[in-house]
């Protein structure tokens, strides 16, 4: 029970001294879930109730499933437009909400799901399927996109376009007819300066909570309802009803589709933020039992009209900060949404839309990572266009898209690396033991007549031909070489178009004089080799421990000295003959 309850055995472990600490941090919390709630439930087309009802739901089910202490599950910035995404083509053009809700309460279970089974079958590594630049390049892509979607509302007006670009020519084409709501752009700025700044200079202080306060304050001070600013309202009174979200056969492909793009996210930025906050605890992290929670607290969400969750790295922090130990932090926070709702529904009916929309933007502000961006196209360009790419994916493509092409740019990335690995050639070094490469030595030394070839990648059908194109190339030297020892600690496997690859390269080589020979080959690569007949013709008097072993060999053979490189392109020493005869004559 207690391995497959995690909240069982903080139950049990439970010190009295927390007790405290936690409720505190309970109230603390309560003051950001609630508006950040309601502000990405809007950014997912649904109704601000929703971001509570979710907010409530995922943190009871973490609770009780998930390993983490301290780590606080909720709406995310970055779940919203995917959500956004997946649901509002699958609505009727009058925007019906209950439908709306029922899309999201929906996904929400098919993450939950798609979380629970990877969890138990231990699929945690999926989170490696996004690499941290091009992970960089969709959150930055999402940040602007974010951004730009919420500019209408902080001015006070609605837009009909679609796509990053249609929504921003439509926002100036409003602003350059006059549709902006003066009142509420000032309320919406203001709200961001006030976040911004607190966050800045007062980062202990509640820069969320003053913003509502402030905006809610100015309703009343300002009559910002008669002046055409749009206000959140009161809320429907009561907890929700448990729920089985109906939807039509026809939206369970699109769900899915959405569903893997935020299980990816989900658990990318789950597993990123348990490991900080974990280091900072010195708590282990559980991949697998992170998936579980996850999906727990998406299935709890889902059954109670709540809509997919993730990790927040900032409420994580503001708990952390307000003294959180255990994860009675996120029962507080619910129980406290729950009076809320229960019995002032009314609590944030004078709080404005663009002050919601302030919260959203200052949200995707943190999302971007430019310092990240700048530090790839200093440190290395490869990586900083295919965080680039992923940006623009996001950006002209739209989210999902997004993410499917930051996945497939990550996989592409690891089969370019694999497809032209780094290979180099190796000498002797005055000064160092082994074998080194003469691209950071170039004054290394060498044997006439031998080259030392290193490939650093399992041989396999996507690169064999990179391989044998590289080594046909060394043996058109003049003078050619007698040996070419390939350094095959790298080649962790040898498939069989590898193989035949292989061999058709021994046969070509033999005819010249030329012996292909193999060192520091691993043994199951090496039986690999065997079983696949390739000591027919290549010499099994041909593969060597090390590569000190068929250095050795090959002296012993040709009786050959090593030399500078200039000395030793004069070519290979007859058997008995020293390289400076050589040179000489």
């Amino acid at each position: 029970m207690f391995r497959w309850l995690p909240g069982l055995e903080a139950v049990k472990s439970y010190r009295r001294q927390w007790l405290v600490k936690d409720i505190v941090a309970g109230v603390v919390l309560t003051t950001l879930l609630v508006p950040q709630g309601m502000a990405y439930a809007e950014l997912a087309g649904l109704p601000p109730i929703t971001g509570l009802y979710t907010s409530i739901l995922c943190l009871l089910g973490y609770a009780v499933f998930g390993p983490s202490r301290i780590l606080v599950l909720g709406p995310d910035s970055s779940l919203g437009p995917m959500i956004a995404a997946t649901i509002l083509p699958l609505i009727a053009a009058n925007g019906d909400a209950k439908r709306a809700v029922a899309l999201a309460s929906f996904l929400a279970i098919m993450v939950a799901v798609i979380m629970i089974v990877a969890g138990v079958a231990k699929l945690g590594f999926i989170a490696d399927l996004i690499s941290k630049p091009t992970m960089i390049g969709y959150l930055n892509g999402l940040a602007l996109t974010i951004l730009v979607g919420q500019l209408p509302k902080l001015f006070g007006f609605k837009v009909d376009a679609e796509g990053l670009i249609g929504e921003f020519i439509a926002f100036v084409k409003g602003l350059a007819n006059g549709e902006a709501v003066a009142a509420a752009a000032a309320v919406g700025i203001a709200g961001i300066v006030v976040i911004l700044v607190l966050g800045r200079w007062l980062p202990k202080v509640p820069a969320v909570l003053v913003m509502v306060v402030l905006a809610i304050a100015s309703t009343s001070v300002f009559s910002l309802a008669d002046h055409g600013v749009s206000l959140v309202g009161v809320l429907p009174k009561g907890f929700p009803p448990l729920t089985i979200p109906h939807v039509r056969l026809s939206d369970l492909g699109p769900l899915f589709a959405g569903a893997l793009g935020i299980v990816l996210v989900s658990l990318a930025d789950t597993i990123s933020t348990a490991s900080a906050f974990a280091a900072r605890t010195g708590q282990e992290i559980h991949g697998s039992g992170e998936m579980i929670g996850i999906g727990a607290a998406n299935l709890a969400a889902g059954f109670f009209q709540g809509f997919p969750v993730s990790t927040s790295g900032s409420r994580t922090a503001v708990a952390e900060r307000a003294g959180a130990k255990t994860q009675l932090t996120g029962v507080v926070g619910a129980a406290l949404i729950i009076l809320m709702i229960v019995l002032v529904p009314g609590l944030f009916r004078n709080l404005p839309q663009p002050a919601l929309a302030a919260v959203v933007i200052t949200a995707s502000l943190s999302l971007a990572d430019i310092p990240g961006t700048v530090r790839l196209w200093r440190q290395r360009r490869v990586e900083f266009l295919l965080s680039v790419a992923a940006f623009l994916g996001v950006a002209l493509l739209g989210v999902l898209p997004g993410i499917a092409i930051a996945v497939g740019l990550s996989i592409l990335n690891v089969f370019r690396r694999a497809w032209w690995p780094y290979d180099t050639a190796l000498g002797r070094v005055e000064g160092l033991e082994g074998y080194h490469d003469v691209h950071s030595y170039p004054s290394a030394q060498q044997l006439p007549g031998l080259v030392i070839y290193r490939f650093d990648a399992p041989l396999f059908f996507a690169n064999a031909k990179t391989f044998r194109d590289e080594v046909r190339r060394m043996a058109r030297a003049d003078p050619p070489p007698t040996w070419i020892v390939i350094a095959a600690e790298p080649m962790t496997d040898v498939d069989t178009t590898a193989s035949d690859v292989l061999e058709d390269l021994d046969e070509a080589l033999n005819a010249q004089g030329i012996s292909l020979v193999f060192a520091e080959l691993k043994d199951p690569v090496r039986r690999k080799i065997e079983r696949y007949g390739l000591t027919r013709t290549i010499n099994p008097r041909h593969f060597f421990p090390t590569v000190e072993s068929a250095v050795a060999a090959y002296r012993e053979q040709t009786g050959a000295e090593w030399a500078t490189p200039s000395q030793a392109a004069t070519g290979p020493a007859a058997p008995g003959q020293t390289a400076a005869e050589t040179a000489s004559g």
